[in-house]
């Protein structure tokens, strides 16, 4: 049967495939077909990062909270603290990145492209939509470190091709777009938008 909250199709269809389980609001668990399927996507991920030079490493989940004080973020309100700790589960991985950066000695060691798969946590506020808006996720996140402006937007334009060929592999119909960067910060920022009747952006095409 459809959960009784399912709305969208993709919701339906993992948690009657058997791909999902729910524990809690936000918070699923991957059979194993559905972790099969999941290494898959994340084979082909990681075969397009590689081929521009994108090296792989695993950052813990756990992260100082000294570091997020650094950047401000640790006030976010999407942000799990650890009560009793100084740590933090992190939503995205950029300040334990550039605390590895530091080890950089010269712009002769330049560029590098750094990424990982690894568990994030969000304090979403509204989480549905089987595994689209969730409190806890696998995420792919990279960071690449650049001699000037011209290499960052260099390594930016190698990403978004190493997204087109992604999606283009998994048979997903995207359009990429200029994107607000939000509290990832920053200036460059694309959002690859996929047609479906359970979004929430409104696409416009001419």
């Amino acid at each position: 049967d459809d959960p009784a909250d399912a709305e969208a199709v993709s919701h339906k269809l993992l948690a009657r495939g058997g791909f999902i389980r729910q524990v809690s609001a936000g918070i699923w668990t991957f059979m194993p077909l559905g972790w099969r399927v999941h290494r898959k996507v994340e084979q082909i991920i990681r075969e397009e990062m590689d081929a521009i030079g994108g090296q792989e490493m695993l950052m813990p989940v756990l992260t100082p909270v000294e570091l997020w004080e650094t950047t401000g973020r640790d006030k976010l309100d999407v942000v799990f603290h650890i009560e009793d700790r100084p740590y933090i589960m992190p939503v995205t991985h950029e300040e334990t990145a550039t605390f590895h950066a530091r080890e950089i000695q010269s712009y002769k060691e330049l560029p590098q492209l750094w990424y990982h798969f690894q568990t994030k946590d969000r304090n979403e506020p509204r989480p549905r939509g089987g595994l689209l808006r969730v409190r806890e996720f696998v995420m792919k996140d990279g960071y690449s470190f650049d001699r000037d402006a011209e290499g960052a937007t260099q390594s930016f334009e190698a990403n978004r091709e190493a997204y087109k060929k992604i999606f283009s592999r998994c048979d997903l119909e995207t359009y990429d777009v200029i994107a607000e960067s939000g509290i990832m910060g920053g200036q460059l920022s694309v959002d690859f938008l996929a047609p479906s009747g359970s979004g929430e952006n409104v696409l416009v095409r001419c």
